[in-house]
């Protein structure tokens, strides 16, 4: 014997709206967790179910006191079924008018454009500009490393990372005199901890060289 179908999402939603349409009443959701079941849907779906109703404005909600009702009539979802009937009507009525603006746009830019020998030749003229066009963009980035707005860019990018450099430089000067300061009596740890990661004598500022056109230019 095959298994019996559960019931899909539509068919609980229904299921619990006739609970509402059959009693006119006001059920807090415990109360609607031990209906559900009697229509065939488990409790543990009732919470979800509600939800998506209330969420369609099909069932109502409110807070009443610290307890939360819910209530759904007849009348309030033939309403809300109205409205949505007149919501779909205007959009179906905007859609046909849209439709009828864009079929005259397309008849108005055909006119000129009918097929012809002097259109195939323009267009077969426009194509290999276009072609030539992606040659010589291809053939100027080989030389974009020249532009000299490409070389300014560089420069002062240089120009700033030279400063930041320094700066971190003049950080690491005055970090080894406050440590000496504090610390004379571990001035030979110190040295040897400097020079574990690469402090050596000769740390010093960075002096920015000029930088030769020609060299950048290869």
């Amino acid at each position: 014997m095959s298994k019996k179908r559960g019931l899909s999402l539509e068919e609980k939603r229904e299921k619990m709206l006739q609970i509402f349409y059959d009693s006119h009443d006001f059920y807090l959701l415990k109360e609607l967790e031990k209906l559900g079941p009697r229509k065939g849907v488990i409790s543990q779906s009732v919470k979800d179910v509600v939800q998506s109703l209330v969420d369609d404005d099909l069932v109502s909600k409110d807070k009443i006191g610290t307890s939360v009702y819910f209530w759904s009539l007849p009348s309030c979802a033939g309403n809300q079924l109205r409205n949505v009937h007149r919501k779909l009507d205007s959009d179906l009525h905007s859609s046909k008018k849209r439709y009828a603006e864009l079929v005259d746009q397309c008849e108005a830019l055909k006119k000129g454009r009918e097929e012809s020998d002097e259109r195939d030749m323009a267009l077969a003229d426009l194509k290999a500009i276009e072609q030539k066009h992606h040659e010589l963009k291809d053939e100027l980035e080989k030389y974009r490393d020249n532009d000299p707005a490409a070389f300014e860019a560089m420069k002062e990018g240089i120009e700033v990372a030279h400063a930041s450099a320094n700066r971190w430089t003049d950080n690491i000067f005055t970090l080894r005199q406050w440590c000496s300061n504090n610390f004379p009596e571990a001035k030979e740890q110190l040295e040897n901890m400097y020079k574990e990661i690469g402090m050596t004598d000769d740390f010093d500022y960075l002096e920015l060289a000029p930088i030769p056109l020609k060299t950048l230019a290869d």
